[in-house]
């Protein structure tokens, strides 16, 4: 499978079959993820067998049930570390994906199990993501169009249609979408450049949802193509 098909074919799974990861699939699991630390600068620690965290009050008013592993993204304090956190844990989401693992994005519904994780001075915990194998695959949700999360035109290039596309199809907290792209005008002899930007929610996780769009946005689009602004 493709990251381009995964984006396709992952949806937000909260039912597993309530079988821990085998061997296999943690390797390969931890083997990214040691991979997007050192490069994301995060702490990423991946849980296994361990259903506690899945278990409590905050769990079931998520409608989770069956979750034996889970990821717990960490990383040291910052300005940036929402957007980083979504940015490469979507990396290791889409990942999972190929490997035929589910997943959610878990913001609030989770209990924090003592000795199941490592913080480091300065670090904190940004969220958990389930994973496992899924009851189902999920199901699709309803999302926005392209001219409501964009300047997309009719003679925007192909590739930042594609970009957008892509970036419509992220996970967002409660499909909330509030984030948009913008492709700035061309200067001769440079490349192009593309702005992307968070817009305001109650909710919140705007900006770890702008991590994870931006990195649906560098599949659709091709980062050959353009350039962050």
């Amino acid at each position: 499978m493709t990251l381009q098909e995964a984006i396709q074919t992952r949806h937000s799974v909260r039912a597993y079959k309530g079988q821990p990861l085998t061997d296999a699939d943690a390797k390969a699991l931890e083997e990214k993820i040691a991979e997007l630390n050192l490069e994301g600068r995060l702490h990423i620690q991946l849980i296994r067998n361990e259903p506690k965290a899945f278990l409590g009050p905050f769990a079931r008013y998520g409608k989770f049930s069956g979750v034996t592993d889970y990821l717990v993204m960490i990383g040291k304090k910052a300005d940036d570390l929402d957007e980083r956190i979504g940015y490469y844990g979507e990396q290791l989401v889409l990942y999972a994906q190929t490997l035929g693992l589910n997943t959610c994005w878990v913001g609030l519904s989770y209990t924090k199990i003592p000795g199941t994780y490592v913080l480091d001075e300065g670090e904190i915990i940004g969220c958990y993501i389930a994973i496992g194998y899924g009851e189902t695959q999920g199901v699709a949700h309803k999302i926005k169009r392209i001219d409501q999360v964009s300047n997309v035109g009719d003679d925007s290039p192909e590739w930042f249609r594609r970009g957008v596309e892509a970036a419509l199809l992220a996970p967002t907290a409660i499909n909330q979408q509030k984030f948009s792209f913008e492709l700035l005008p061309t200067v001769k002899g440079q490349p192009a450049r593309v702005l992307a930007k968070r817009h305001f929610s109650l909710v919140g996780y705007t900006q770890m949802d702008l991590g994870i769009a931006r990195y649906h946005f560098e599949i659709g689009a091709g980062k050959e193509n353009f350039e962050w602004a």
